[in-house]
């Protein structure tokens, strides 16, 4: 399962919150549902691409990704971006997964 570029879209159209530790918790939360409506969870997930617009934010976002994976430890990357499609975006993130009952997930 591939989720792609996860921003962090709030309901109703609502501000994305100001930090890229808030973006990075709105996007795996945005990533997580995803999964569950699969059949599938953050222990699925094999590897994960980080877009930043500033490099300084790695820390924070790492935190956050850390939160969700981090006895997972799935392959990760980060990438500094020049932008986003929507300029208050700090980040955006990329996740990919082997699905329970996947062939590939027992080899």
């Amino acid at each position: 399962m591939y989720v792609s570029g996860t921003a962090p879209v709030m309901r109703g159209g609502a501000d994305p919150p100001p930090d890229a530790y808030g973006q990075a918790r709105r996007c795996l939360e945005i990533i997580l549902e995803a999964l569950g409506e699969a059949g599938a969870g953050p222990e699925h997930v094999v590897r994960t691409r980080l877009y930043l617009t500033r490099a300084e934010d790695f820390d924070e976002v790492g935190r956050a990704h850390g939160e969700v994976f981090g006895r997972i430890r799935p392959a990760t990357t980060g990438v500094v971006v020049k932008g986003l499609l929507d300029p208050r975006w700090l980040v955006e993130i990329e996740a990919e997964a082997l699905l329970p009952g996947d062939p590939a997930a027992t080899e």
